[in-house]
């Protein structure tokens, strides 16, 4: 007696037969979909909508509620300090993410790969002394970095500019030969002490650094389009990932800007070592653009002269913007390497060099 053959399984039907049938038609008895499907998106447009309703009513009720309470001195300096530093680092940030958008979109891999030596013992300096070249601060210098890496410059010699372009550029060796007329000496100084700073970290990173400590420079929507397509996708994308981290530098100097008081800086001024490590400590907090931090730093008068060069030496390369920005673009793993080694060599050539030139 033969079995009788069983039925062969369904097929499960495709996405073109379920479009081409629509929704609301029954498929031999299979089940429809859910009824909230097809309506998320709206729902997630409706919460969103409320939501922002909401924040704009607690921000109407809070300053209905507060206005009278955000006048105190403490609160009125903190709020000019990071307005001061936003609006002197936006220009520069601006810049640099443009300059990182052409070198992204108009400047061939294979420009850099013959510019830069392969070798990092030559590459590495020859990125320090190009940072003698292009005017900016280090806002700007963080997404140049990234478009330099994006093009296939090796991290170390990118990281080298990174460090050197805003301490040595000319538009800051001018600003300190202003700043401190007569004493052609600390603009000297700076120059060197910057410079070897930012070589020593680039060779030390050549040696020691590892690719899993370094998060790729990210690429915005659109990384496939050339040309001006590809210009606009990358400064959008830069700016509006680089710019954040600015806001959130520029809100922490700010703070301990306010928070430190001045008379902490005076009671170590007599002490060689804890004078240095105390403007090093204040150009870290000031986060104070490097075009003009030479102006601030000739105010100092009760501070050695040595200790004033670290004030100039250690802001370009380690302050609480330029963290948050590193940290938007590499990543906190990198950060908590790169930033403990570019402050120590910092504070070594500012001995180095202050003791043999000041």
């Amino acid at each position: 007696m033969s079995e009788r053959p069983s039925p062969a399984p369904a097929s499960a039907p495709s996405l073109g037969d379920s479009l081409a049938r629509g929704w609301d038609e029954p498929d031999d008895g299979q089940e429809l979909p859910p009824p909230e499907w097809g309506r998320s998106a709206r729902s997630r447009r409706t919460a969103t909508v409320w939501l922002f309703a909401l924040f704009v009513l607690a921000l109407t009720a809070g300053q209905a509620l507060l206005a009278g309470r955000f006048t105190h001195g403490a609160f009125l300096a903190w709020a000019t300090v990071f307005t001061a530093i936003s609006l002197q680092a936006l220009p520069f940030l601006v810049f640099g993410v443009a300059l990182s958008a052409a070198i992204t979109a108009f400047v061939p891999a294979r420009f850099w790969q013959r510019a830069v030596p392969r070798r990092a013992a030559l590459a590495v300096p020859v990125a320090g002394l190009s940072g003698a070249v292009l005017p900016g601060c280090e806002c700007a210098s963080v997404p140049v970095a990234g478009g330099l890496m994006r093009r296939g410059v090796a991290p170390a010699a990118a990281l080298t500019f990174l460090l050197a372009a805003p301490a040595i550029n000319p538009v800051v060796v001018v600003a300190t030969v202003v700043a401190f007329p007569g004493q052609p000496e600390m603009a000297l100084a700076r120059f060197l002490a910057s410079l070897g700073a930012a070589v020593g970290v680039g060779w030390l990173w050549a040696a020691f650094g590892r690719a899993e400590w370094l998060r790729p420079p990210r690429i915005g929507h659109g990384a496939e389009a050339t040309g001006w397509r590809a210009f606009v996708d990358a400064m959008r994308h830069d700016l509006m990932h680089a710019g954040g981290f600015l806001v959130l530098g520029g809100l922490v100097a700010a703070g301990m800007n306010v928070l430190v008081p001045r008379e902490w800086l005076a009671a170590v001024a007599d002490t060689p070592v804890l004078s240095v490590l105390a403007l090093a400590l204040l150009a870290v907090v000031l986060s104070i653009c490097s075009e003009a931090d030479a102006f601030i730093a000739v105010s100092f008068t009760e501070f050695s002269a040595t200790a004033v060069l670290a004030f100039l030496v250690v802001g370009p390369m380690v302050d609480l913007k330029l963290i948050a920005l590193q940290a938007g673009s590499f990543g906190w793993a990198f950060v908590r390497r790169f930033v403990p080694l570019t402050l120590a060599l910092t504070l070594a050539f500012t001995f180095l060099v202050g003791g043999w030139l000041l």
